[in-house]
């Protein structure tokens, strides 16, 4: 996040970081967009397989391979939330969190 303390004076330099941020926003909507219709396409998908698995003839579908296609599609659906929130956390800035797994403090003694 820019402060007013970290903006250039230059005029020149002002409209390269608008026109940068101009570009980042506009990647962010078209990944967005691409992943909304993904999102939509899917819940078609999956109200479709209830239609045939609770419609009229509904026995005509075995219940281990409509568990599958559910199964499969609610899989791409979590992928598809997942890489959304990934690169709206990357366009934000957010870095994730560091943590320690399973370093000792320099200070212990280490014993081999």
């Amino acid at each position: 996040m820019l402060m007013e303390a970290d903006l250039p004076d230059d005029v020149d330099a002002l409209r390269a970081l608008v026109l940068e941020q101009a570009r980042t926003l506009a990647d962010l909507t078209d990944a967005k967009s691409k992943a909304d219709a993904r999102i939509e396409r899917l819940q078609a998908n999956l109200e479709a397989f209830q239609r045939h698995r609770f419609g009229r003839k509904s026995e005509q579908l075995d219940p281990d391979q409509f568990e599958l296609a559910l199964e499969d599609i609610e899989t791409a659906l979590g992928s598809v939330h997942a890489a959304s929130d990934a690169a709206v956390s990357k366009a934000r800035g957010e870095r994730p969190r560091k943590t320690n797994h399973g370093s000792l403090p320099a200070h212990l003694e280490r014993i081999e």
